[in-house]
């Protein structure tokens, strides 16, 4: 699996774009390799499990959920992953197969802190917001306390300010642009794959541009784009977007 994942990530480097994120399947052979870690991929598999696997409701998300849950409750010890380790993973899955343990683990008195901080920053709560409700009437303290967090805002008030000032460089479009020129319906194949439906944005020469695609009609100007960003900057897209 880390093999066929490496030859993924050099293929898509080659692109100059990001690997997909992980699969069930393979997050599934991920769990595995975690229980019995490979000499020296102890870092390796640790980031792909914390950073490779979309959070919410994917497929993926409840191999990831399931397994971390079953860490957190004590089912299962893996030397990789402890107890307090697994709950703190789980908050930061945002929402969907996440949730119902993080509720149950308020009783657990050795992570219950952690479930708690957790759930305070979590706001895709949907029905499971009667749960904590209940923990809380009933007498929960890590309940009542997510609850109060709640109340306070605690999601939104302890992010950082917005920038009084913000610098940009400006990309400058000439010209029209439609939503042909930004996913083009040609490549409509790869529009699950943002990144490297990305690749085709802008992909026709423009006259007056002060860019040009890299490859016309196939790949846009993106090596222009990556050396704008490349001023520490963000990048503004500047033209007549109809």
């Amino acid at each position: 699996m880390l093999k066929a994942y490496r030859d993924h990530v050099a293929e898509r480097a080659a692109l100059g774009i990001p690997p997909l994120p992980l699969e069930a399947k393979q997050v599934a052979e991920l769990i595995e390799l975690i229980k019995n870690p490979p000499a020296g991929e102890d870092a390796f598999l640790l980031d792909l499990l914390t950073h490779r696997v979309p959070p919410g409701v994917d497929d993926a998300a409840k191999v990831k959920a399931s397994f971390l849950a079953a860490v957190a409750h004590g089912d299962i010890q893996v030397s990789l992953i402890s107890k307090s380790k697994a709950t703190e993973l789980l908050g930061t899955m945002v929402g969907g197969y996440n949730v119902h343990p993080l509720i149950e683990l308020l009783d657990d008195a050795e992570v219950a802190g952690v479930a708690a901080d957790a759930l305070k920053k979590t706001l895709l709560m949907f029905d499971f917001f009667n749960d904590v409700a209940s923990k809380a009437k009933a007498g929960n303290a890590k309940a009542q306390e997510v609850m109060q967090s709640w109340a306070n805002a605690e999601w939104f008030t302890s992010r950082p300010e917005v920038d009084k000032k913000i610098t940009v460089t400006v990309f400058k479009v000439p010209g029209e642009t439609n939503t042909d020129d930004l996913s083009p319906a040609p490549d409509a194949w790869s529009r699950p794959d943002i990144p490297l439906h990305y690749l085709a944005m802008l992909k026709n020469t423009r006259p007056d541009a002060a860019f040009k695609p890299e490859e016309d009609g196939k790949r846009g100007p993106m090596q222009f784009i990556d050396d704008l960003k490349k001023k520490g900057h963000l990048v503004a897209y500047v033209g007549d977007v109809v």
